[in-house]
């Protein structure tokens, strides 16, 4: 097999090629880097620009395509949210219609999305049916899987991962909450009442090759564990590992006027979302439960 990745050189796109490369995997990265000619493995590409080269595609067996703005670097400003909107939306868009009109297409497609998707549902239980909700993130997730159409109708099995909170001790949302849980100053976000839906960045790797290599995992699948849980208790098994008190709430209101509409959609928002279509087809979770994925998060197993 030999697999093309945007957004190679992140978080998520790191571990996934260590991991495909230690399988065997002949990887190459899709980068806006500038790239010499003794550099087979890396394709420039610029979005923006409509730059990409379609030759070079040519003959990969699949294509991850994980490129995207960082939605939790920073306030949402107006140029912020149009940063996060077309760095998914334009990016998918030109090579979803460059890999349809490829003379050796790829077999497969597998996109990113996010339980964004889903928008603020309370306590409702979401599968991959559910009807998308509202919001900016939900906006930008529909946008964003549409825009892979060209692939999809050009006989390229497409799948949309929509991903949750991705939990690891080596970057992300949990390294950025580990201070103040460390100084015992953590606690409840707002009620927490709101639903986490989330996932280990090693039980998401490993979905990412799991939909490579079972041909029925097409379409949307839900990428999370099986066990959501609501932000009180994620503050309480995260004070247990790491054995301190966390009880200190951080206000609604506080939130909202410190971070505006990103602490409202990423912090505030409730999302139970379920991996229904990963249980049927036999998925199993290395870190199902939440006390051993902040466990092995703490420890840097993970």
């Amino acid at each position: 097999m030999s697999v093309l990745i945007t957004g190679a050189s992140g978080m998520i796109g790191e571990a996934l090629q260590s991991r495909l490369e230690s399988e065997g995997v002949r990887v190459a990265q899709l980068t806006r880097q500038s790239v010499g000619d003794a550099e087979p493995e890396r394709i420039y590409w610029h979005p923006e620009s409509g730059t990409l080269d379609a030759e070079k595609l040519e003959g990969f067996r699949a294509v991850v395509h994980l490129a995207g703005e960082n939605i939790a670097g920073g306030r949402w400003t107006a140029d912020k949210m149009r940063r996060i909107y077309d760095s998914r939306v334009t990016g998918t868009t030109l090579l979803c219609r460059v890999l349809a009109n490829l003379k050796n297409k790829p077999r497969m497609l597998i996109c990113a999305s996010a339980t964004g998707y889903y928008g603020d549902r309370g306590d409702e239980e979401l599968n991959e049916e559910a009807a998308p909700g509202r919001g900016f993130l939900a906006e930008v997730c529909k946008a964003w899987e549409q825009a892979a159409a060209p692939a999809a109708e050009a006989g390229i099995r497409v799948t949309h991962l929509r991903i949750g909170m991705v939990l690891t001790g080596k970057g992300g949302a949990l390294t950025r909450m580990l201070p103040a849980f460390r100084r015992g100053l953590g606690g409840p976000i707002g009620g927490g009442r709101q639903w986490m839906s989330w996932i280990t960045l090693e039980d998401l790797t490993c979905v990412i090759a799991f939909c490579l290599n079972t041909r029925r995992m097409n379409g949307v699948i839900n990428a999370v564990a099986p066990n959501p849980v609501q932000q009180r208790d994620f503050a309480k098994a995260l004070g247990r590992t790491l054995e301190k008190p966390a009880w200190l709430p951080a206000p609604g209101f506080a939130i909202r006027i410190a971070l505006g509409e990103m602490g409202k959609e990423l912090l505030l928002s409730s999302a139970r979302v379920l991996p229904e279509r990963l249980e049927q087809a036999g998925f199993k979770w290395r870190y199902p439960e939440m006390d051993e994925a902040l466990t092995a998060c703490v420890a840097g197993d993970i």
